[in-house]
């Protein structure tokens, strides 16, 4: 046990059970501040002091920490306890790590110390997609495709495993990241040879935030290139956040779910604006939601901005721990030490709140059954409004809110058959109903309410269209444990939603194919198609190129809608429905109460549920068993691979860095407005048959049902290039529509972006990007900086930055420059067609102003975004992995 920091003179004993344990006694530092910090706050505290060598963490960061009412926006350190991926982001953290060993080799240092410090779990969840649906064999054939797909990708994750310390792997078909994380994974208190300490983690996915809802402070997920760091024993540098004391008064609307709840609390805080700061949830509110409905709300964290949303350890984390059948001693220990470091909560005793840097307040009783869409997870619109709100995006002008569909046009209908019957398509028919999604999947209440709802309707006679893509793809195993148990099965596969798979799926984008004559009647209609699902994300294109709307809701209006087959329909006044004897069903008629949920949730979800389900989660699967991988210390990589290559990131790279250059002459590759978030840079989904990505497949041999998704393929280069900007709804003002190209300025042409690079680079011509606010919103996703950086994009200039990939930019030695206040690109009059110089001084500061010249006449200021003397470190290094690979090869 490590105790050699500047505070081993606060460490206690703790008996607990017979057995003798430690702890640092941070309460003794200040007691009368501690009180007052938030509880979030005095994780990073614990961190702080457990991880102050002087270096790293100094004892001065300890007392900004303490002293956090006042140190607020001051710089500090954060050591987490562990690290969590998932396969989309795994791969190519663990290709990187496999790149670093062949440079750290080559540099002349030992490659067996490129390898995890801090524990790492990866699950694999991202790669299974909605092959096949309404069909008692959709689980099996769909992984079945999983494994023909990904075949290359699993057996390289599976020497990783191998080949790395301290790196679980949990094979595909267990479920989704954070739910297996919530029910699984999470420790709440670390238990390292005798020293207790809390549990925290970073991860590469944004949701990672779920875990907070178990009193875990998780981090919205950090770019994949910071959390390798992590991996490697780096602190993460930090701003001191505001925290926002969250207030939940009142008693739970009945109507409402754990989903309305969240949409709410989702468009009130980016209302108020948390950006880049912490929510802690506290009042009497608090103490009527299950785990799983706070893990519902910290799931959407990153939706409304914050970086952390927190509910502190309580009596009813405890009542979890021991539903999903943790250990009684782990529990024990869990519960003394919490209290002893003063990190034990009682949301009822008003005398134990801590100071926020500001209050808001939510009354329960108010919220109402919530949707949101039709293009971002914080526009919520209640159920009632639906209707009225739909026709109101067909009339709007294009935007978050609008379609532009000519009057003319919106009667559109489109007949159609499908097996057999005809049909038509209108403007708002549904087409997708997924219920799907870690932010959903893992809560009983809204899960079984589905079943409940699945039951009513079949019993009142109704159904769903047969050609509506309707899919189950819970979080867990467990799920299905209990709607097996609880008898509810059987209704939901009726309605068409039988279980498709364990993973994101529709919710990340895999929703497969639609059918054909859907897909021709909406093409031909031009009719905006929706799409409906439980899930967290419903940015452009994500969901699937044929749904331009699309909305999030639980999983009860999951169904409710497909039944409905249409989101314009009015439930108060429209019937769903007749039963057999033509009486009207109307939702209200259908939708089971809280009570009648809340009685199935105690009878049927069940601890041995949980511990059979993980207790075979990394032996249970004969296709990942099946699978050989490599067992040696560097990967043998395979040049012909179209899954796994060696990056170009550190081919060039010598020990000593050079000195930093800025761009000379350089041109606008792209020139983009607000909210262009990490789907428009580097979309995850399917690949386009037209795009380069296909066309570099294609000329590999591959047919286009082999192409797999960009998510899929993160470990190439080649293909990830290829698909930087090529999402279908990026808007770019050099061009007339939306799409996936730009124009080659000095020739006029007009291209794919990956195209107008290629030819760039051949010219010797450096690029930058012109951005608007909010630039790199959405999931966090490390190859929205890595493949900006292999086309050559040396610099981005923005209104205002997402923080993560602010971070990623520089993780990659991507130059992040922001307008003064007030300006912008318009502001400015710059169209882009100018030439741009940027000069860098070698003394360059944090957040110092730079001056961008135009063609010879023009220049304005900017400031660079480098927030921190380590981040201008890693930039100085050409990235964050560069420096890292120095560091090791000189060890």
């Amino acid at each position: 046990m490590a105790t050699s920091n500047s505070y081993t003179g606060l460490l206690r004993e703790l008996k607990v059970g017979g057995e003798l344990y430690q702890y640092y006694d941070i309460q003794s530092l200040n007691t009368d501040k501690y009180k007052r910090l938030p509880y979030s706050v005095r994780v990073l505290l614990e961190s702080a002091v457990r991880s102050c060598d002087g270096f790293q963490v100094t004892t001065g960061d300890v007392d900004n920490i303490i002293n956090w009412e006042e140190s607020q926006g001051v710089e500090i350190p954060f050591r987490p306890a562990r690290v969590i991926l998932q396969d989309f982001t795994g791969v190519p953290a663990v290709v990187d790590f496999a790149a670093m060993r062949d440079a750290v080799k080559r540099l002349g240092g030992n490659p067996a110390k490129i390898n995890p410090v801090a524990p790492v779990d990866l699950v694999i969840d991202h790669s299974v997609q909605v092959d096949v649906f309404r069909s008692n064999d959709a689980l099996e054939k769909n992984q079945e495709l999983e494994f023909q797909r990904n075949k290359e990708r699993f057996q390289f994750l599976k020497w990783g495993a191998n080949a790395f310390e301290n790196m679980l792997i949990v094979p595909p078909g267990s479920g989704i990241v954070h739910q297996v994380n919530l029910e699984f994974l999470g420790r709440v208190v670390f238990n390292d040879e005798g020293l207790l300490y809390p549990d925290s983690v970073v991860g590469t996915d944004s949701h990672t935030t779920m875990i907070n809802g178990l009193g875990i402070v998780g981090w919205v997920g950090v770019g994949g290139i910071e959390a390798e760091a992590v991996m490697l024993g780096q602190a993460i540098s930090m701003v001191l956040p505001k925290v926002v004391g969250y207030k939940l008064v009142g008693v739970i609307n009945p109507l409402a779910t754990s989903t309305d709840v969240v949409l709410t609390i989702t468009k009130h805080l980016r209302q108020v604006g948390v950006v880049g700061k912490f929510v802690e949830f506290y009042g009497p509110g608090v103490a009527q939601l299950s785990i799983a409905d706070r893990a519902t709300i910290s799931n959407m964290c990153p939706e409304y901005g914050a970086t952390v949303g927190y509910f502190p350890v309580d009596l009813m984390s405890l009542k979890y721990l021991r539903q999903t059948a943790r250990d009684e001693v782990k529990i024990g220990y869990i519960e003394a030490y919490l209290r002893a470091a003063g990190l034990f909560r009682d949301y009822t005793d008003p005398s134990t709140d801590p100071a926020f840097s500001e209050c808001v307040e939510l009354d329960l009783g108010g919220v109402v059954p919530s949707l949101s869409g039709p293009k971002r997870p914080h526009d919520r619109v209640s159920v009632s409004e639906m209707k009225q709100d739909f026709q109101c995006c067909l009339d709007n002008k294009v935007g978050f809110k609008g379609f532009a569909i000519p009057p003319p046009k919106q009667a559109n209908s489109v007949p159609f058959s499908y097996e057999g019957h005809d049909y038509n398509l209108t403007h708002g028919s549904v087409v997708i109903s997924a219920i799907t999604s870690c932010t959903n999947t893992s809560n009983p209440s809204v899960m079984l309410g589905a079943g409940l709802l699945a039951r009513n309707a079949v019993k009142r006679g109704l159904s769903v269209a047969p050609y509506i893509k309707t899919s189950l793809s819970p979080g867990s195993g467990v799920v299905t444990y209990y709607l097996r148990e609880s008898g509810v099965v059987p209704f939901l596969e009726q309605l068409g939603f039988s279980l498709v798979g364990y993973g994101c799926m529709t919710c990340i984008g895999n929703s497969g194919p639609l059918p054909e004559p859907v897909v021709t009647a909406i093409e031909g209609g031009d009719l905006v198609a929706v799409g409906v699902l439980s899930g967290n994300r419903n940015f452009e294109g994500r969901i699937n190129p044929h749904t331009r709307a699309n909305y999030l809701a639980s999983p009860l209006l999951c169904i409710a809608y497909a039944i409905a087959g249409t989101v314009s329909i009015d439930f108060e006044t429209e019937p769903l429905g007749t039963d057999e004897s033509g009486t009207a069903v109307y939702l209200r008629d259908i939708w089971p109460s809280r009570v009648e949920i809340q009685q199935v949730e105690r009878e049927f979800v069940l601890p041995v549920m949980f511990k059979e389900t993980y207790a075979k989660i990394t032996t249970g699967n004969a296709r990942w068993n099946s699978l050989e991988a490599p067992s040696s210390l560097l990967y043998p990589w395979d040049h012909k691979s179209t899954y796994i290559k060696p990056p170009p990131f550190f081919a060039d790279m010598e020990m000593t860095p050079p000195p930093m250059v800025g761009v000379a002459s350089g041109r606008v590759l792209l020139n983009l407005g607000d909210s262009v978030t990490t789907d428009h840079i580097s979309p995850a989904g399917s690949i386009s048959r037209n795009s380069p990505a296909a066309r570099y497949l294609g000329a590999r041999g591959l047919t286009p049902r082999e192409f797999n998704s960009y998510g899929s393929r993160r470990g190439n280069d080649d293909v990830m290039v290829r698909g930087t900007f090529a999402n279908i709804r990026l808007v770019n003002k050099f061009m007339a529509k939306a799409g996936p190209k730009t124009i080659h300025i000095p020739s006029g042409d007009t291209m794919d972006v990956y195209d107008a690079a290629q030819r760039y680079r051949d010219e010797g011509t450096q690029l930058i990007v012109l951005a608007g606010k909010d630039y790199g919103s959405g999931s966090s996703r490390d190859w929205a900086a890595k493949g900006p950086w292999i086309m050559g994009i040396r610099a981005v200039v923005a209104e205002s930055y997402e923080r993560i990939h602010r971070s990623n930019l520089v993780g990659m030695g991507i130059l992040p420059l922001q307008y003064k206040p007030g300006e912008s690109a318009a502001t400015l009059g710059l169209t882009g067609r100018e030439v741009y110089t940027i000069n860098l001084p070698q003394d360059l500061k944090p957040g110092q102003d730079l001056t961008v010249q135009v063609d010879l006449d023009k220049s304005f200021t900017v400031k660079a975004r480098f927030d921190t003397d380590v981040e201008l470190g890693y930039y100085k290094n050409g990235g964050i992995l560069n420096f890292m690979i120095r560091k090791m090869a000189q060890q």
